[in-house]
């Protein structure tokens, strides 16, 4: 059928982002669109640059909307025209400015993940189906277009095009869904099935990462992650500090090291105070990065191996999976019961996640289980690195996977990262390079 709208039904790791990218060049270079806004979950938001940065071979300006309101409100009134110019906002923040967006005009739209709108009655989904209904072409992203229901479907295609499923939701439910129960209010079960599928895949493209045989066996990403106004600014200043002290003092390599240490542990969320004992937390942006990720994989169905590299990140990513109510198996240093967690991950369905401290997992354990790994944070051993990724790609790995890295941006996170990508031990930069790794 034709339709206004779009669905990239894809799984993780198999180039969405690449795909839409490629899809709103070919719109603007036929003088289809001149304006995209793409909704995405917070943690997300910065991916769209980079890979706008990275992979688009046409004109255009981006503007990824961050601070107060009334600053984002600035940034859209006076978006950059060179170009395709393309804005990119979290799900929270577009239905607060759905009437800046709506006068700016969006020619497009993007639901990145758009299982976050799968709830009808929702702010942000009726904010975006008034949007989109407005706009000349609308797609969504996700690999789990179904969550809970097949009733799942209605609110995101109302958001693609009404034509496909009608504008009511309880006549869509009334069409797909048995009701029984108390004063027939209940869904028993549900009817006509086949052409709900049908009619949904009539405007859908469908990748599963293990069908996508072009691909690598595991595929890489770089998730960048933006701290806090006040973390970036505790940073900043134990970086500036960290510099002033080694351009005053002895230069070795355990003054560096423990300088390095202080900016990683402040990336991830944590500082210790001056005396070194009690723990303050100062950022949750890795943290709700990787909640993002978690709820995607377990819609999904599939396991998760965390790696992180310090105590207090280890504890926090576990009392966030508590809360949720995800199982999980863990090994850090105080941890003497390994191959219980390990055969826990390994064969309980109900233990969906497990976390590693990367000096104690990097070897010997297999976490086959697990198809994408997600580095919450790193050492500065390219050895520990390699042996941590070998841990679910090995032997008896039967599945493609993905490989996650959580970024902060504009901190050590990115030049570590870059060492590693180049089989260098960070290490073995600190005394001769430390200026590029602190104060540069």
């Amino acid at each position: 059928m034709q339709s206004k709208g779009c669905a990239y039904l894809m799984d993780m790791g198999t180039g969405k982002t690449i795909t839409t990218i490629a899809v709103a060049g070919t719109l603007f270079n036929t003088g289809n669109i001149k304006r995209l806004l793409v909704v995405s979950p917070k943690s997300i938001v910065q991916v769209w640059q980079q890979e706008f940065d990275k992979f688009a071979a046409f004109p255009f300006s981006i503007a990824v909307l961050d601070g107060d309101g009334n600053k984002k409100i600035d940034t859209i009134r006076h978006m950059d025209s060179f170009g395709l110019a393309v804005i990119v906002v979290n799900y929270e923040s577009c239905w607060r400015l759905e009437a800046e967006i709506a006068r700016w005009k969006p020619d497009m739209i993007v639901c990145d993940e758009s299982s976050k709108i799968k709830n009808p009655q929702a702010k942000c989904s009726k904010a975006l189906h008034r949007l989109g209904k407005a706009s000349r072409y609308n797609l969504i992203l996700t690999g789990t277009p179904i969550t809970n229901s097949p009733l799942d479907f209605f609110s995101q295609y109302k958001f693609l095009d009404e034509s496909i499923f009608g504008s009511t939701f309880y006549g869509f439910r009334s069409k797909y869904a048995i009701l029984g129960g108390y004063q027939n209010h209940q869904i028993i079960g549900y009817k006509h099935l086949a052409e709900l599928v049908e009619l949904a895949h009539s405007v859908a493209f469908r990748i599963r990462i293990d069908e996508a045989v072009e691909l690598p066996e595991f595929v890489e990403e770089i998730r960048p992650v933006k701290l806090e106004k006040k973390a970036q600014q505790i940073y900043d200043g134990i970086d500036k500090d960290s510099f002033a002290e080694l351009m005053s003092g002895e230069v070795t390599a355990r003054n560096v090291l423990t300088r390095l240490l202080r900016l990683s542990q402040c990336t991830g969320g944590f500082i210790r105070d001056d005396e070194g004992g009690v723990v303050q937390e100062v950022s949750k942006a890795k943290l709700e990065a990787l909640e993002d990720i978690i709820d995607e994989c377990m819609e999904q169905g599939k396991k998760v191996v965390v790696f992180a590299r310090f105590v207090p990140e280890i504890d926090s990513i576990a009392k966030m999976l508590q809360k949720k109510k995800i199982g999980y198996a863990l090994i850090k240093g105080d941890v003497t019961d390994r191959a219980e967690q390990v055969d826990a991950f390994q064969n309980d369905p109900d233990t969906k996640v497990f976390i590693g401290q990367l000096q104690t997992t990097g070897m010997g354990l297999t976490l086959t289980a697990g198809t994408v790994a997600v580095y919450y944070s790193l050492d500065f051993s390219y050895a520990n690195y390699e042996q941590s990724r070998a841990r679910i790609r090995r032997i008896g790995q039967t599945k493609r996977g993905v490989y996650i890295h959580l970024v902060c941006k504009d901190t050590i996170d990115e030049k570590v990262m870059a060492a590693l990508k180049q089989k260098a031990d960070v290490s073995k930069l600190l005394v001769d390079d430390y200026k590029k790794l602190i104060g540069g």
